[in-house]
């Protein structure tokens, strides 16, 4: 073998293990928190977040498969059970829907306990993570409702001339008033999951009066906080961040594409200042919202559209336990939106911010070496994380 097709092959693996990052370690997230009664709580119910979190051994130790195995496959050996799914109208005519599972088991304390989920961003009820997450959630003895974002269901046609937004939390609320109205008894946890994850820490930042009772706690996973500091991130190549951003646009371009006969008739063009043109052509998330999302959901910038919709203006408000869950190999949110979060979570009582070294955005896959468990260490975290703060209630 010649020197030539030698030095081909050595840079052929070496770029294999640096992708895959193989360099890497295994390592114990890092909890940080100002009440040390709080984490002790959790990690009472969690024990395994102060072992190492061993991710899928061929590919896990990547951020990047992690993301795309996640965006792709989703969850492996999963389960769907028939939901009943909830509709009402609110005042703008948009039909609101969400699905609800009853638990599979008696809940260890013995109590009506809600999981409320808030998907990430076009997902829904029907998504592949998120009814595995609500199984396994079921079978540790929570009833689960899902809400489904406006326009994200192919089998729901929009009623009113808008979709989902980032920071939108009226949907939330409407979902866990009327599950109220129907099981007064039962406690809620919400968990929000990326854009879910924002809508979720805005709601618990509200004023009181404007949230839903008998909330014991949050949690919040993968979310970027800030959504204007996120999207600058996002225009850079690095860490092929592009590459995700590209992909964004084109999911939010397919979705009003969905709903073009009622989104674009020409009133609501002429009331909105729409042009599809500008729509449609947009290469960036930052060029569609300037387009479309800012304009529909009446905002004259569009720095006052991210700061108005992004969680982190909302943080210092939030009464009521809440917890983060963060990769730092999330190639979708910057580490520097970290930083401010963990300094929060180190001056405020009642709030956890947990960090892992692998995970990507929404993957946290575990156990085997080609083919990961079909339950995930994200779904193991957060169910017990909820044990806590129902533990804690």
């Amino acid at each position: 073998m010649s020197v030539a097709v030698l030095a081909v092959v050595a840079l052929c693996l070496w770029l294999v293990v640096k992708f895959l990052n193989l360099q890497s370690q295994a390592s114990v997230p890092v909890l940080s928190g100002k009440d040390q009664k709080f984490c002790d709580i959790i990690s009472k119910h969690c024990p395994h977040l102060l072992e190492q979190y061993v991710p899928t051994p061929l590919w896990g130790l990547s951020g990047h498969v992690q993301t795309v195995v996640h965006a792709v496959v989703g969850r492996v050996r999963t389960r769907n059970r028939e939901s009943v799914r909830r509709s009402t109208r609110l005042p703008d005519g948009a039909t609101i829907t969400w699905d609800e599972w009853t638990p599979l088991d008696e809940h260890p304390a013995n109590g009506d306990f809600t999981i409320a989920v808030c998907p990430g961003i076009g997902n829904s009820s029907e998504t592949v993570y998120i009814w595995s997450f609500v199984h396994y959630a079921c079978l540790n003895g929570y009833r689960c409702i899902v809400l489904n974002h406006l326009g994200a269901l192919r089998s729901v046609k929009v009623t009113s001339p808008r979709i989902f937004c980032y920071g939108r939390t009226e949907e939330l609320d409407v979902m866990l008033k009327g599950h109220m109205a129907r099981h007064p008894l039962t406690r809620l946890v919400l968990v929000g999951f990326s854009m879910g994850g924002n809508i979720v820490t805005k709601y618990m930042g509200q004023p009181a009066g404007r949230r839903t009772p008998s909330i014991i706690g949050a949690v919040s996973i993968c979310q970027g906080y800030d959504a204007q500091r996120c999207v600058n991130a996002l225009l850079w190549w690095r860490e092929f961040r592009r590459f995700y951003l590209h992909m964004m646009t084109e999911n939010m371009k397919a979705i009003i594409m969905r709903h073009r006969a009622v989104l674009f008739t020409d009133d609501v063009k002429a009331r909105y200042q729409l042009d599809e043109r500008k729509i449609f052509m947009a290469a960036t998330m930052t060029e569609f919202d300037e387009a479309y999302t800012r304009r529909v959901n009446g905002y004259d910038s569009l720095e006052e559209f991210y700061r108005d919709n992004s969680c982190y203006t909302f943080l210092p408000n939030i009464a009521g336990p809440m917890v983060f869950i963060n990769s730092r190999d999330d190639p979708i949110v910057p580490t520097s939106v970290l930083d401010d979060v963990r300094r929060h979570c180190q001056s405020r009582e009642e709030m956890l911010l947990i960090e892992t070294e692998h995970g990507g955005h929404l993957g946290f896959y575990e156990g085997g070496f080609l083919v990961p468990h079909s339950i995930t260490w994200l779904d193991r975290t957060v169910v017990q994380v909820a044990h806590g703060l129902v533990g804690r209630a």
